[in-house]
């Protein structure tokens, strides 16, 4: 098992030194779904929901999210992200959120596209939540990533 790398020789918590390495270009994307009722994923694909447009909103606060990763997560680096997208694919039961982020610099986007995804889809709960109150969010995970030393690499 290769040794922690947010960890020091103590323990402690630290922030990664990235002064050294390469700025690339670096993407990932992450994906990540919400089941709800029958109901509650008409209101989202109608319009109907009483909060307004349930997938715009998402959307926007996906790459809201994004951006605010480090404020969120206490070790991420503050990045300049060049780009954030957030899309929805509605199921039967299920809407999924995909997120791609890009960026040029020393590490990665990772926890960016993770933090798109998982917004994005609490903001369809809170805004459905009046309809469906047991909706369940999960399978989020990183699909792929490319860029920086480590190279390319893909879940599938």
């Amino acid at each position: 098992m290769s040794r922690l790398t947010h960890l020091d020789e103590t323990g402690a918590a630290r922030m990664v030194n990235v002064s050294d390495k390469d700025a690339t270009k670096r993407t990932a994307t992450a994906r990540g779904t919400i089941t709800l009722s029958a109901e509650a994923l008409e209101a989202v694909r109608s319009g109907s929901a009483k909060k307004g447009d349930v997938l715009a909103v998402a959307r926007v606060a996906g790459i809201m999210a994004a951006k605010q990763t480090p404020a969120l997560i206490p070790l991420c680096h503050a990045l300049a992200l060049s780009s954030a997208s957030v899309d929805f694919e509605l199921g039967d039961g299920d809407i999924t959120a995909t997120a791609t982020v890009t960026c040029t610099g020393p590490t990665g986007v990772e926890m960016e596209a993770l933090t798109a995804v998982s917004v994005a889809l609490l903001t369809i709960y809170d805004m459905v939540k009046a309809v469906d109150r047991t909706m369940v969010i999960g399978q989020i995970r990183v699909l792929d990533k490319s860029g920086g030393k480590s190279g390319d690499w893909s879940a599938a």
